[in-house]
């Protein structure tokens, strides 16, 4: 299906969508294929993560905040779970091309879907559309491929085997230094973040069964980064929400020994999405929920979730032990 979309790609003035607060996966994926097929813009509806936005700076990287999807002959939607995180994106045509590595949603309505939820990155896709369609791939489409790669995997933690050699044939072929894959996504930690992280650290309120912890904490910004200070402090699984006027946003991270015992929180979120009128999807180790609602709600029933989650990992343990 990779070389069909390929084909699709190469005439025709084109639009890449990412998803909102879109991450370097998304970025990286977008710009990609922005490069290798040529008369493209990149439309982020709601703008770009810290790390992203840093890097479309370090790279020249034109970003579109506003556009009218009419004036194109394709639309391309990448890394995105669903429609409702392009996030006031509306009438996205039938015939769009959508790429996504997530566990599908099933919201989707367009002809053309394709989605590889083994992948660690959306990235790795791109990777691989770019080869089906004979293109070269040049020095600024690797480093921003590889960025993709190492942030959606943690830097390599949470990375599948499938992601190494496609990530090795990149430096290969690009002439790309890991120092240098690795510098692009680096940036000194902002006062502002470090100052939301401690008070997630202050808010946080956990619970245990057996001697996996989860915990909830409230933040109002650097949910990810917040998420990430809980889980070194010793959590499993940890959930940081905001609240803006109605909506609420929530970020979730798991550590891999909880998602090698069973945790899915792409699975979780995804099931409070559905019962709550919210959108919610992810990975095993990362995932999100937005909607309309209150943070302090969300973020006791993805606590009660995860316990009864820990509860059958703990009873099929014991079964195992006897």
């Amino acid at each position: 299906m990779l070389g069909k979309i390929a084909e699709m790609l190469k005439t025709g003035r084109k639009v890449i969508l990412v998803h909102g607060n879109a991450d370097m996966d998304a970025l990286g994926s977008a710009y990609a294929v922005s490069r290798a097929f040529g008369d493209s813009d990149i439309f982020a509806p709601n703008s770009l993560d810290r790390v992203a936005r840093m890097v479309a700076e370090k790279m020249d990287v034109h970003v579109l905040e506003h556009c009218n999807l009419g004036d194109y002959d394709k639309v391309v939607i990448v890394d995105t779970s669903s429609p409702e995180q392009l996030e006031g994106v509306m009438d996205i045509p039938r015939d769009a091309v959508v790429i996504d590595h997530h566990k599908p949603t099933g919201k989707w309505d367009v002809e053309t879907f394709y989605c590889d939820d083994t992948r660690t990155s959306c990235c790795e896709i791109v990777k691989e559309l770019i080869d089906a369609a004979g293109l070269e791939i040049d020095r600024d489409m690797g480093l921003m491929l590889l960025g993709g790669m190492l942030t959606d995997s943690g830097h390599f933690q949470f990375a599948r085997p499938s992601m190494l050699p496609v990530f090795s044939d990149i430096m290969v072929r690009c002439g790309i230094d890991m120092d240098e894959a690795m510098g692009l996504t680096q940036a000194p930690v902002s006062m502002s973040e470090k100052i939301a992280m401690l008070k997630a650290i202050e808010r946080t309120r956990f619970d245990r069964v057996g001697e996996m912890i989860v915990a909830v904490s409230y933040g109002g910004s650097f949910e990810a980064s917040s998420c990430r200070a809980i889980m070194a402090a010793g959590a499993d699984v940890v959930f940081v929400g905001s609240q803006r006027d109605e909506n609420f946003r929530l970020s979730a991270r798991a550590t891999q020994e909880a998602v090698r015992k069973g945790i899915h929180l792409g699975e979780i979120m995804s099931g409070i999405g559905k019962e709550t009128m919210a959108d919610g999807g992810g990975h095993s180790g990362a995932a999100g929920l937005t909607g309309i609602g209150d943070t302090e709600a969300m973020l006791h029933i993805c606590m009660s979730r995860t316990m009864d989650v820990f509860r059958e990992i703990k009873r099929r343990e014991s079964l195992q032990k006897s």
